[in-house]
């Protein structure tokens, strides 16, 4: 997702996205160490995106 479109998301929303994309992260770091993971890049794509809403909350709390 781009920024644009997390900024649309309440805090509480953005919030609750994190939690899971937490998840995925972990599920996917699981796979990886297993050998299971197809698409490594998907794990830099996630933790940008964690990122970026740890960032848009920052800002609005400013």
């Amino acid at each position: 997702m781009k920024a644009a479109e997390l900024r649309k998301f309440s805090n509480e929303e953005l919030t609750d996205r994190i939690g899971q994309l937490k998840e995925e992260l972990f599920n996917l770091r699981f796979q990886l160490a297993v050998g299971q993971l197809e698409d490594t890049a998907r794990i830099k794509k996630v933790r940008k995106t964690i990122a970026q809403m740890y960032t848009i909350i920052t800002e609005r709390q400013a």
